[in-house]
């Protein structure tokens, strides 16, 4: 069996049980963390000198269209209107297998790179078998962590053709990955299930692929958002039969009641904030807030490649300082001064880009925290670089003062996916000329589609 030493570090475990060290050690057995303490001996084992370095978990990203990464900047401008019609009529249809399978695995190496060790990678442009399994196949080979989210295209139909919403996840397909390649649960990729929910499709498609989630014990990820739901009275009708509860999540939900999103914490349910595509988007204030009133605590994503960035030390801090923000101009508006104490801290926006993000991803037994038995994806932060230093509390510094640009070292399951700053995958020159391949064709057909 492999063994890995961490050496030195300040450990930042995010596990109430395992407390944060200034310096201390972890041992990496196989997969799998074996101890975290203030010194561990460890015969036979490689070291890694972790001085001058704070030690995290890695983030898990969870919500992100990484099929979208030859995309990057087209959406830059876009309000939801022009986003929906555009991606999704224009230039998704223009999108080949090999151009999905580019896609994801080069957007998997930027979240690796990146300090990201866990994806729910939620893929709405699969027109074909061939597509889902060209980005399962990347994301396989990129060594990431991740949840492939079977999502559905949204082209404009042709004539008689049904609408996008009216028709619900093909059963067969289903069938066939979580007999097939996801047949293990306890694999690097698993599967769950990226549906329209009754915010975009009829209330007969949300309740197929609702029943459909339940049979085969999936995640199932909706979006709410970006206009009026298509099936209002969905979520309640929804709850009544049962089928909301802790396999479901919502992404956005900002235009949601209390009472909405009361009924879906109540059942279980999670909901995963997007700060930056929010604000763009024009969907709303992010709704961290109301889950605090409620007891709930968001997750995380990133959301579109094509338009906002990637990194979750940037959404991190955006949902941290939105809230933060919306909570003092109430204290502002009632007393006519700034607040004298903050109502949230760094600490609780760390737990929703690791451990919360792990636990909407139903994977919070194997990851999201340096926890003993837990599968060791670890990430290793630079704390001498200028913009960090010094570091006089690594969370805050991972919070207020973190970039993508300080991540030296990636672990995943035990594996090193980058280390001393260099990632582990050979010919990026040639990867890269693919994705600037695929974004040209792509740009050029999608801009001959009226």
């Amino acid at each position: 069996m492999d063994r890995i030493l961490i050496k030195g570090g300040t450990i930042v475990t995010m596990d109430p049980a395992v407390p944060d060290l200034a310096q201390g050690d972890v041992l990496i057995e196989g997969d799998r963390i074996a101890a975290v303490a203030p010194a561990i001996a460890a015969d036979n084992a490689r070291v890694i000198d972790a001085r001058e370095r704070i030690v995290m978990p890695g983030f898990v990203n969870a919500h992100i269209h990484t099929w979208q990464t030859a995309l990057r900047g087209v959406a830059a401008d876009w309000a939801a209107p022009e986003y929906l019609h555009n991606m999704h009529a224009n230039f998704a249809p223009a999108f080949r297998p090999t151009d999905i399978y580019i896609s994801n695995f080069m957007g998997a190496l930027n979240q690796l790179n990146s300090g990201v060790t866990t994806i729910v990678d939620w893929c709405h442009n699969n027109p074909s078998p061939a597509h889902s399994d060209a980005a399962i196949d990347a994301l396989f080979e990129a060594g990431i962590r991740a949840v492939f989210m079977h999502g559905s295209a949204k082209p404009d139909p042709k004539p008689g053709q049904k609408h996008f919403s009216e028709i619900p996840q093909p059963r067969s397909e289903i069938e066939r990955f979580a007999r097939g390649r996801f047949a293990a649960k306890d694999a690097l990729v698993t599967l769950g299930l990226a549906i329209l929910g009754p915010h975009y499709s009829t209330y007969e498609v949300a309740r197929a692929d609702f029943n459909l989630a339940r049979e085969f014990d999936l995640l199932c990820s909706m979006h709410v958002g970006g206009g009026a739901p298509q099936t209002p009275e969905g979520f309640p009708r929804l709850a009544a039969e049962g089928l909301i509860g802790a396999n479901s999540n919502i992404v956005h939900g900002n235009n949601l009641t209390m009472e909405m999103l009361r009924l879906l914490v109540d059942a279980g349910g999670t909901v995963t904030v997007t700060p930056e595509c929010e604000m763009q988007m024009g969907f709303g204030h992010p709704v961290t807030g109301k889950l605090r009133a409620l007891g709930s605590l968001p997750s995380i994503g990133s959301d579109v490649e094509s338009g906002t960035g990637s990194d979750m030390f940037t959404n991190m801090r955006m949902a941290l300082q939105y809230q933060r923000a919306l909570d003092n101009q109430v204290v502002v508006d009632r007393t006519g001064v700034a607040p004298e104490h903050l109502t949230v801290t760094a600490r609780e926006a760390l737990e929703w880009a690791t451990i919360n993000g792990a636990r909407m991803a139903k994977l919070d037994r194997v990851t999201g925290s340096l926890t003993p038995g837990k599968q060791a994806d670890i990430v290793l932060l630079r704390a001498d670089d200028l913009n960090i230093f010094p570091v006089t509390d690594p969370v805050h510094a991972i919070v207020l003062h973190g970039s993508a640009a300080n991540v030296d070292t990636v672990f995943v399951a035990g594996r090193a996916v980058k280390e001393v700053g260099k990632l582990a995958h050979g010919d990026l020159v040639g990867r890269r000329a693919a994705l600037a391949a695929t974004s040209q064709r792509v740009m050029a057909q999608a801009a001959g589609i009226h």
